[in-house]
C-alpha cells in the first residue's frame, strides 16, 4: 500500500479541497449512460454507467454521500480510475439526490438499504458480477449496515464492500458536526436538505408539509422534524440508533475496507477503536493520521491517494475469489 503523504495537514483544507478539486471522467473512452432501475413501487434509482471497452472485470457500485450525487467530485475519480483498470462503475443517486425528486414520492436516510439491494439483486439474477459496493460518508453507513444486516446473504450479492470516511454512530456525528469549528458544513447541508424537502413539498403537499421548517437549524433538526417523520422513526434519536451502522458491524461477513482519518472534523475517531470494527476478522480497517473528511489529497502523484488504493484492493478480492465469481 502507497503510504499516505498529505497535501495538507490542515483537515478543513482538506475536506474543502477534496471537495472543490476538479476531476472528470474521460468521455470519449467511457461515455456515461443513464439507466433507471426500479427498485420499490412508485420508486426508481438514477445510475450514471460507464464500461470499459470489452468484457469488465466486475461491476462496482459507488453510493455518494449527504447531500452528494453520481457527480460527486469522489465518485468521478474513481470511477475513472476503476474504469481504467477494466471495472464498469454504477454511480447511484440516492432518492431525489442528482436532480431525481419525480423519480420517488419519498425522501433518502442514512439507513436505506432496499434500493442498493435491489440493484444488486438485479444484477445477481441477470448473472452480472463480480460485483463490489464503495459507500462515502452516509453512503459508506448504507453500505455497512447493508453488508451486517445481511449477514451470510451478503455474498450472494457482493464480492467486498468498501467504506470511506463512515459516520458509524450517527447521533455522536451529527453532535461533532454541531461543533463550532465545523459551522460551515452544517450550514451547507441543512441548506441543501431544507432545500430539497421544500422541492418535495411542492410536488407533494400532503406527504411533506412545512410545518417547522422555520426552526430547522442543524442537521438533528431537520432529522427530529422531517427524517424521522418520514420515515416513522418517531424522533432522531431512536432514527440514529436504529439506523447507524455501528450495531450491524459484527454481522458482517463479506471481506469489508474501512479507510478513516484520525482528523476526519466530523467523525470522532474513537468510534473506530472498538471491538465492533477490531473484532470482526473480516473487517480491514486503514487509519490515517491526516485526510479530513472525504479529503485524502496527496503531495504526490496519484493526488487522489484514495483511488488506486480502493482499485487494487477490489483487484484483490476479485483476484482471491476467482475470476468467475457472480
Amino acid at each position: 500500500m502507497r503510504p499516505f503523504l498529505p497535501y495538507f495537514r490542515n483537515p478543513h483544507l482538506s475536506t474543502l479541497a477534496g471537495n472543490f478539486w476538479k476531476r472528470a471522467i474521460d468521455e470519449a473512452r467511457f461515455p456515461t449512460r443513464a439507466v433507471l432501475y426500479g427498485t420499490e413501487p412508485g420508486t426508481q434509482v438514477l445510475i450514471h454507467e460507464n464500461r470499459p471497452a470489452g468484457e469488465a472485470l466486475g461491476e462496482v457500485f459507488l453510493h455518494h454521500g449527504l447531500e452528494g450525487s453520481s457527480g460527486s467530485g469522489y465518485m468521478i475519480s474513481l470511477a475513472q480510475c476503476l474504469l481504467e483498470a477494466g471495472f464498469a462503475v454504477h454511480r447511484i443517486n440516492m432518492r431525489s439526490c442528482g436532480g431525481t425528486e419525480a423519480l420517488t414520492p419519498t425522501l433518502y436516510h442514512s439507513g436505506l438499504t432496499q434500493d442498493v439491494r435491489a440493484i444488486l439483486d438485479q444484477f445477481r439474477r441477470e448473472g452480472r458480477g463480480p460485483r463490489f459496493l464503495i459507500g462515502f460518508s452516509l453512503g459508506g453507513n448504507v453500505t455497512l449496515k447493508f453488508a451486517g444486516e445481511s449477514g451470510e446473504a451478503a455474498l450472494d450479492l457482493v464480492s467486498g464492500v468498501c467504506a470511506v470516511s463512515t459516520p458509524i454512530d450517527l447521533h455522536a456525528c451529527v453532535r461533532r458536526l454541531g461543533a463550532r469549528e465545523n459551522w460551515v458544513y452544517e450550514r451547507r447541508f441543512v441548506r441543501g436538505l431544507k432545500a430539497r424537502y421544500q422541492r418535495r413539498h411542492m410536488s407533494h403537499p400532503d406527504l411533506f408539509p412545512l410545518d417547522g421548517i422555520e426552526s430547522v437549524h442543524t442537521v438533528f433538526d431537520f432529522d427530529n422534524t422531517f427524517t424521522a417523520r418520514a420515515f416513522q422513526f418517531g424522533d432522531a434519536p431512536n432514527y440514529y440508533a436504529t439506523q447507524s451502522a455501528l450495531r450491524f458491524l459484527q454481522g458482517i461477513r463479506v471481506p469489508t475496507l474501512m479507510v478513516q482519518s484520525k482528523d476526519d472534523p466530523m467523525i470522532p475517531y474513537d468510534l473506530f477503536e472498538g471491538a465492533e470494527v477490531r473484532g470482526n476478522p473480516n473487517i480491514t480497517l486503514i487509519p490515517t493520521e491526516h485526510g479530513g473528511h472525504l479529503g485524502f489529497i496527496a503531495r504526490d502523484q496519484p493526488r487522489f491517494w484514495l483511488d488506486p488504493l480502493l482499485r487494487d484492493w477490489i483487484l484483490q478480492q476479485r483476484n482471491k475469489q476467482g475470476v468467475c465469481s457472480v
